[in-house]
């Protein structure tokens, strides 16, 4: 979104990635409300949790956002597969278990967004 230049002010709460992102392209981003508070509560569980390089966080978000796009598409594959009545063909996520004995339905958005950070961390170790 274009807009008005940052303010010195205002420019220098928002996070350290956001602020690069918006000179490195020479755009004006105008951040504010709603949108403003979940990138920085995103940016401060990412800090929490002790990755602070703003390419890491990129990183971790896009592998987060691909394992949400790969369930949405099993998820509709599935949908198909039952109004006709046929077996998915090339499942995302097969039936059974992974090498290391996990279900494969754990690597799911729709199941892994549930788990504890513990589980988590664990799954993807």
């Amino acid at each position: 979104m274009l807009g008005k230049p940052f303010s010195v002010r205002t420019y220098r709460s928002y996070p350290i990635w956001v602020r690069k992102w918006a000179h490195a392209t020479k755009l004006t981003v105008v951040i504010t409300g709603e949108i403003k508070s979940q990138v920085d509560k995103v940016w401060n569980t990412f800090w929490s949790g002790g990755i602070s390089n703003p390419l890491e966080v990129i990183e971790q978000i896009t592998y987060l956002l691909f394992l949400k796009r790969l369930d949405e598409r099993q998820t509709l594959e599935e949908k198909r597969s039952n109004m006709l009545g046929q077996p998915i063909q090339n499942p995302v996520f097969p039936e059974g278990n992974d090498p290391m004995g996990r279900p494969y339905a754990d690597l799911r958005w729709s199941r892994f967004k549930n788990f504890a950070k513990d589980e988590m961390f664990t799954l993807f170790q």
